[in-house]
This record gives structure tokens, C-alpha cells and sequence, in this order.
């Protein structure tokens, strides 16, 4: 690649010669020049700016100057296909899917670093007309510098670095931000591994390299999630495993193909009426196909009424969490949250639990029971309901510190949900019969341990 850049401060691009910059340059990776802006004026005063037009403050650069620098610069690469870079606040974004395609994708890159008010509009007007050339007009962010010799610094160096020989080991590349997953990078430590009182994370001393492949992944997740949301909703749809959204909607965020913003919230005492009417809605959808109509129904008057959960609101020993959905999308105006799904889970011995749901005595003490865990079918697959699952366990270890596990029950026959149970933790250790309207159900009996499945710290202090 050849990169010639223009400017009236050339000496500004003495730090190309130096670090990994000057030894492409030295090796024949890249060629670079820097030229003065100046040595295409005319008159005595070297002069390369004027008044605007209809006036206004500062000054504008000179399109005759620039067209006799840049016909020349471009006319001598020989190129047959010239970018021309332009910075100015008012460009688009700089990305590092830009900088990959230049990397990929030209020849010669020319940088056109303006000053004071910006280089006159005709000059990149002019070059947009030529087959030969693609106008680049690009920005770093949401500020304005003195000029663009900084911004065409970073330009060069985020483009070249992308060259093949340029790194020496290119896998480090991969990882970086913005790269191939659309994450940022995971934080990275070194020796010693206690500084200042703060250690090294644990699991990176462990020489367990797939827990630290986890690790890494995990925390790339949640750093995106936390300073950069709107690359959230960028990430292609493949990219993204089970565990990964989960992490993600315990962060807030179902991705494409959702595109939804999530909360996860504690019902409240005057929620009776809506907790009844999701859970009447949500139950029909996990039964099996051989209860009948008029049993589901008789179990919901029973034990999702109004009156039921008023009675579960008003127990401190019950918890229900809610996962609500929003349209998240970017430009979209946020709507009324839907409640996607609910847990329900008793603390201690509340005397509505019957007694055949009591798992203190197959688990022991210091047990919570999780009777309900639903969600609406249309948001299977999205990651939602394992972060609800997690943020539940989570919550609950906040507010009782003194749990060690947790048990559930769940139909011999539902595979999915014996699949999932065991996926997040949970080890069979019973069998229970379960009635729904007055119809006996075989259930399995799972308990998940605390201290051998410790909550993941993605879903920690995440519900309100």
C-alpha cells in the first residue's frame, strides 16, 4: 500500500517513523510520504487559505492549491485506484470495518489534513466525479480538533496495522475490539498478580485455558454491553452462542433477530392482577399434551388466581421475579414493557406449600424451593429465559445469604426443561407425583447446589 498525506504541518508525521510504523516502512510493506501543502502556492506569503464565502468566521482552504497538490500526488502513484481521505467533523464515523476494507481493499490511500474552517467543498466535489477516486470524508467522533493531522494519524495506523506482515503475530488481531465477534475486548493483566491490593482475576492463573476462553468471552459480553450498547444491536445473528445471550439479556439486550431491551424486576404487592394473568397465560403452554382442557383450567383457578398471588405477594418468604420485554432497536421510541416471563420461589416454609413441594426434606435446609419458572414460547432461543433463571438464583442469594441450593420439580416427560434444568445446574435427586386439576403428573425433583454451581457474576445485581 502507498499513503501519501498532505498537510501544512508535515513535520506532525515524525511519529510514522517510529514503533511498528517505521519498520513496515523499512521492510517494504508500506510506503508513506508526507508532503507540504505549501509547496503548490504561488505568491510570496505561501498563502493557502482565504475569507468564506458570504462571510462568517475563521478561514477556508484554497481549492487551486489543493487541485495542483492532489492532481500531482495521485497522477504520480499511478494508481488505478485512488482513496482520498479527508477528515473533518463532519465525516462519517470511523470504524473499524472501514479501516479493514482500506486495509483489504486499496492501493493508495491519499490523506487531506485541513485546517481552520475545512478545505472548500468543491475540491471534494470535484475528485467524487472522477472514476479514479473515492472521497472519503471521515470523523473520530463527536468533537472538533484544531485540524486533521491527528485524526489522519489514526487513520493511517488503524489501516496499516491491518496489513499482512505488519504485526508480528496476527492472531492477536482477532481478539481486539470491534473485530470479528463486533465486541470490545476483554481486560487484559499481567504480573504481578497482586498490585495495590488488587489480584489478578483467579481464573486466569487457573491454566484452565477454556475457562479463560469463558472468562474472556463472558467479560467482552458485558463490557459492550455496558459502554457501548449500540454495537449490541450490529452483532450478526450467528455470532452469538446460547450462553452469549443469556449473558446479554441478564445485561438488557436481546439481539437481532429480538431486538428488544429486558429488565428483570421483583412484582410488587399491588401486581396481583397482572402476575395472575400472565401465569394463567404462560402455564397452557409448558403442559403435556395429555392433560386435559378442564384440568389445566381447574389448576389455574386453584393456584394462578388473583387471590393466590396476592397471598404469594404478601408472603416475605416468595419472590416473584418478571422479565419484561421492550422494543430496543436504535431510533425506535421505547414502549410499555411486556412481561416475557416470571419465576416464583419460595424461601423457608410457608404454610400454602403443600407439603409433597416441601423440598427441605430431600434437599435439607437452607433450600429454596423454585415452583414456577415460564416464558412466553415466542422468546425461546433468545437467551431469556436462562438469564432469568440465573438472575432469579442471583436475587435470591442477595437477599438470603444463607442459601445453599435450590430445588424444583419438573414433568418426567419435558425433555427441553430437564435439558435446560441440568444445563444451569441442577442434579436430580427425587421424584415427586404432582397434581393439575386433580390429575397425577410423574415429576423429577432437581436441586442445584450453590457452592459447586456458584451464580455467575453476569447475572449478579441485575434485578431491581
Amino acid at each position: 500500500m502507498r499513503i501519501d498525506i498532505i498537510s501544512i504541518f508535515p513535520q506532525f508525521f515524525d511519529c510514522l517513523d517510529v514503533s511498528l510504523m517505521g519498520k513496515a516502512r523499512s521492510s517494504g510493506i508500506l510506503q508513506t510520504q508526507v508532503w507540504d501543502l505549501r509547496d503548490w502556492t504561488e505568491d510570496v506569503h505561501r498563502t493557502v487559505d482565504r475569507a468564506p464565502a458570504g462571510g462568517g468566521a475563521g478561514m477556508v482552504m484554497k481549492p487551486d492549491v489543493w487541485g495542483k497538490a492532489l492532481d500531482q500526488v495521485i497522477e504520480q502513484a499511478g494508481a488505478t485506484k485512488t482513496v482520498l481521505a479527508i477528515p473533518t467533523p463532519s465525516g462519517i464515523p470511523l470504524t473499524q470495518r472501514q479501516v479493514r476494507d482500506l486495509a483489504a481493499n486499496t492501493d493508495h490511500l491519499v490523506v487531506a489534513c485541513g485546517r481552520y474552517e475545512g478545505i472548500d467543498q468543491r475540491v471534494s466535489q470535484y475528485y467524487q466525479q472522477l472514476p479514479s477516486v473515492e472521497v472519503l470524508p471521515f470523523s473520530l467522533g463527536d468533537y472538533v480538533l484544531n485540524g486533521g493531522e491527528v485524526a489522519a494519524v489514526a487513520l493511517v495506523e488503524a489501516t496499516c496495522r491491518l496489513l499482512e506482515g505488519f504485526v508480528g503475530n496476527p492472531n492477536s488481531l482477532v481478539e481486539e475490539s470491534y473485530e470479528l465477534s463486533g465486541l470490545l475486548e476483554y481486560p487484559a493483566y499481567t504480573q504481578p498478580a497482586t498490585w495495590r491490593g488488587l489480584d489478578i482475576p483467579a481464573v486466569l492463573l487457573s491454566g484452565d485455558h477454556q475457562k479463560v476462553k469463558s472468562w474472556r468471552r463472558q467479560q467482552s459480553l458485558m463490557l459492550t454491553a455496558k459502554r457501548r450498547p449500540d454495537l449490541i444491536w450490529e452483532i450478526e445473528r450467528g455470532a452469538l452462542e446460547k450462553s452469549d445471550r443469556e449473558i446479554l439479556a441478564a445485561q438488557g439486550f436481546l439481539p437481532a433477530p429480538y431486538s428488544q431491551r429486558v429488565r428483570f424486576r421483583r412484582a410488587q404487592p399491588g401486581e396481583a392482577a397482572a402476575c395472575s394473568a400472565i401465569a394463567s397465560r404462560l402455564f397452557p403452554q409448558a403442559c403435556p399434551d395429555y392433560l386435559p382442557a378442564d384440568a389445566i383450567k381447574r389448576f389455574i383457578e386453584e393456584e394462578l388466581s388473583e387471590p393466590a398471588f396476592k397471598a404469594y405477594l404478601a408472603d416475605p418468604g416468595t419472590l416473584i421475579l418478571l422479565a419484561e420485554v421492550a422494543p430496543g432497536t436504535p431510533g425506535q421510541e421505547e414502549t410499555t414493557w411486556e412481561t416475557a416471563g416470571y419465576t416464583l420461589t419460595h424461601v423457608g416454609d410457608p404454610g400454602f406449600l403443600p407439603p409433597e413441594e416441601n423440598l427441605v426434606k430431600v434437599a435439607g435446609e437452607n433450600c429454596a424451593y423454585l415452583s414456577k419458572c415460564y416464558l412466553d414460547r415466542r422468546w425461546r432461543g433468545s437467551g431469556l429465559a436462562g438469564a432469568l433463571l440465573e438472575v432469579t438464583h442471583a436475587y435470591l442469594q442477595e437477599r438470603f445469604p444463607h442459601l445453599t441450593k435450590i430445588g424444583l420439580g419438573a414433568n418426567q416427560g419435558n425433555r427441553r426443561a430437564l435439558k435446560f434444568y441440568r444445563h444451569h445446574g441442577y442434579r436430580k435427586c427425587g421424584r415427586r407425583t404432582f397434581l393439575v386439576g386433580g390429575i397425577e403428573n410423574q415429576d423429577l425433583i432437581a436441586v442445584r447446589d450453590f457452592t459447586a454451581h456458584q451464580v455467575p457474576s453476569w447475572a449478579q445485581n441485575v434485578a431491581q
